[in-house]
Parts: C-alpha cells; structure tokens; sequence
C-alpha cells in the first residue's frame, strides 16, 4: 500500500495516472465515490504492491534501505541503480514488499438495545477477515454473581465463518458506569466470586467463547491486592477449563501513579496471570476534556515502554480508536462535550466546510478547525492512514502481540487495508 496526502488540485484521476492504479479502484479502497472531491490534507491509500518513496535532502540509499527493512543492494537492483552513485532529490523509488510478521488482533463491538443492529453486524462481517477475536461488550456482573448478557444475535455465526476467536467481556459496569461498590463486592465476597465463575464458564460454553475478559475498571485502590488474588484463581479455574484469560488495563506510566482509574491495575500480576492484556492506550482527547489528539503517539509509547518492563512484548495489544471528535471551542470543564465521530465522517466534514485537513506530526494524527452555521469554531481530532502506520510501525519496533480495537461501527477502510499490509492477522481457531 502507498499513503499519499492531497494537495491542492488533486484528483482521483490524477492518483491514477501517477500511480498507474484504476481510480475506481482507489475509489472503493477508501470509500470515495469517483465524482467526489478531495480534501487537501486528505490521506489515501493506493493499494499497490509495496510502495513508493521520494528521496528527501539528505537521504542515502542505505539510509532508505535501513527505513523500510530492505537491503540497499535490493533496492539497487529493482530501480535499476548503482549502490554506490549519488541518487538526486525526489528521484521515486520503488520499495518492495517485505516479509509480514504475525500479529493477533481484537475488536471490541457494542451492541445497544435488546438486539445486534444490522449495520453492527454488517461492520463484524467485513473487519472478521483482519481479526483474531471479536469481543461483544459487555457482559455485567451483577451484585450476586450472575451475569447480564449483552445481545449476540449473529455475531457467533460471523466468528465462526472466519474463523475468529469469541471473546467473552465481563464488566464490573452497573447503571451504564463502571463501579467501585460493585468492584468492592466481586473482589472480597468469595461467595459472589464462586457464583460469577460458575456463570461465566457455563455462559461461555453455551455461546463459544473461547477467551474470557475481565474489564475491571475504577476499583478502589485498597482492592487492589484482592484483585490481584482473585487473577490468581481465576486463572487458574479458566485455564482448567480450558479457556484463555485476558485482562484490560487502564494506560499507566509506572507502578506507583495515582488516579481513581489506575491505582489497582497492577500490571506485573496481570502479566504473570494473563494470557495477554489489552492496554488502553486511547483518550487523552476524550469527550470531556481539551481537544487534542485521542491517541498521541508520544504517550502511547511511554505507556507501552512502561508495560514492558513489566511483561513481555507478546502478551500486550495496544489499544487503538477507531474514531475521533469534534470539540466545539472554546473548552469550558463542565461544558458542553465533544461529539464523536468515524474518521470517513471527519473527512467528509472537511471536504463539506471547504477546510483543509492538517498533520500533527509530534501527535502524528490530522486535524482541522471549521466555524460552523451559528458562528462557533471547531476542533477536530481524529485518525487517518498516517497516524495508524505510526501505530503499526510501534507494534513491530516494540515487539507486540498486536493491537485492539475500540469499537467496531464506524467506517475506518484504509486501517483494515494497512493492518493486512503490514502484518499477517493470526487465527486460533
């Protein structure tokens, strides 16, 4: 796959000719249609074989050979070069594929309402190609150890056609918020313990989950011994039975930070009674707060590199937005909260306010600013094909499981296009 940006007076027909790609088919590779304009900052992929790259001031042939993971002498040999001559500026190069690592790979999806809605099961359907496990979210705790079932409709029959692992997500959420008194009682009441695990073995037999996970979040800190314990047996109980355990943890930079969120994930117990963790590494810009970049480069690798002196790289999954916001300006706290929206969307709004999309490259995620009907100006934030093979890329410098998607439903085509460049997606079952 190639990612280029669009510049001014630049058009579907033009990126065919220059790549030498149908513009039909760069159209459906993005979900464009071929009438459409583009917007300037726009990222889209070209789907060719490997790739191309445009020599920069500065630039050696051993310098983009050790960039691209390709030995010089091979890219010599495909442009049709002398390894030793001076290559000038812009001179295109062609960059072969080279060999994909495996990776696993999670979506969760969240059904709402007493039903799967078709569109949710339409978006399951065509992202179960690119997925490990699909985690329908979620199932509650109830404050006796039974459990609430999210809706499956026809996601197990989905799973199950493309060979995708079920993950059973069992939430300590009580009232739509996730709850420290409904913590304190899973953790320290054996009795409720014992009846939760038998529900949840017997609810995972019944549906074909083959991965049960724990979400336990914003439990109080002084429980966090307890539930380090409870990992213990239930690790032990699900393994018995046969099924894998794994853990989602909230993004902690050390042992020791404070906040109602972090204070009893402790992520040395988790990475010696998981199977594997899921890290949520998203919301630094979240509905409620400053418009930034969701997931900012920067603070995600202090987390990951954190985590790791903690386990080991194959037990964690990044977690990753499949979406943005749209902040209205100026923030107040307390005021009026972002509202979310799917990277095709904020494109769409762009091209619609006639702005052009610009590229954080400290954050590496786009965004733009617009002034909407009433006169009030907006920040957008959101994800593109640039600021996900930056995450790519920090999967396989760091050495990672994979990566985990929140949430499923909202159109992101060039991620799933980019995740299959890369890597190749394994399958358990």
């Amino acid at each position: 796959m190639q990612i280029h940006v669009i510049r001014p007076g630049q058009s579907l027909w033009g990126l065919s000719q220059a790549y030498g790609v149908p513009a039909n088919t760069i159209a459906e590779a993005n979900q464009l249609s071929l009438g459409e304009t583009l917007v300037v900052g726009q990222a889209v992929v070209i789907p060719i074989v490997g790739s191309y790259y445009w020599l920069q001031p500065g630039d050696s042939l051993y310098a983009v050979s050790q960039r691209f993971g390709v030995p010089a002498a091979t890219l010599a040999s495909v442009n049709g070069l002398s390894p030793g001559q001076t290559l000038p500026v812009g001179l295109r190069l062609y960059i072969p594929p080279t060999a994909k690592r495996s990776v696993e790979t999670n979506a969760y999806v969240e059904p709402r309402g007493e039903s799967v809605s078709p569109a949710l099961e339409t978006a399951s359907r065509e992202a179960a190609p690119w997925l490990t496990y699909l985690a329908p979210f979620s199932f509650q705790v109830q404050r006796d150890g039974s459990l609430d079932a999210p809706p499956l409709g026809g996601l197990p029959a989905i799973a199950a056609a493309q060979r995708v692992t079920l993950m059973m997500v069992v939430t300590n959420l009580e009232g739509g918020q996730f709850s420290a008194e409904l913590g304190r009682i899973i953790m320290n009441d054996d009795t409720v313990q014992t009846a939760m695990l038998n529900n949840i073995v017997e609810a995972a037999r019944r549906h074909g989950f083959q991965d049960i996970h724990f979400d336990f979040e914003f439990l109080r800190p002084e429980d966090r011994e307890a539930y380090n314990r409870f990992l213990a047996r239930a690790s032990e109980r699900l393994h018995r039975e046969g099924f894998l355990m794994s853990t989602a943890l909230a993004p902690k930079t050390s042992a020791t930070q404070q906040g109602a969120w972090y204070e009893a994930h402790d992520y040395a117990a988790h990475g010696r009674y998981a199977d594997f963790v899921v890290i949520m590494t998203y919301e630094w810009g979240y509905s409620g707060g400053p418009a930034m970049a969701v997931s900012p480069i920067g603070p995600v690798r202090r987390v990951l590199e954190y985590a790791l002196t903690e386990m080991p790289g194959e037990k964690i999954m990044m977690g990753q937005n499949l979406y943005g916001y749209d902040w209205t300006l100026p923030y107040v706290a307390g005021g009026e909260y972002a509202r979310a929206l799917s990277p095709q969307a904020a494109i769409a709004l762009a091209r619609e306010r006639n702005v052009a999309i610009e590229y954080d490259y400290a954050a590496q995620a786009p965004h733009f600013r617009y002034v909407d009907d009433q006169g009030r100006t907006h920040e957008v934030w959101f994800e593109d094909a640039r600021s996900i093979q930056a995450k790519f890329d920090l999967i396989r410098e760091l050495g990672l499981r994979g990566i985990s998607y929140w949430k499923l439903g909202l159109p992101f085509p060039q991620n799933w296009l980019l995740l299959g460049d890369n890597f190749s997606v394994a399958k358990r079952r």
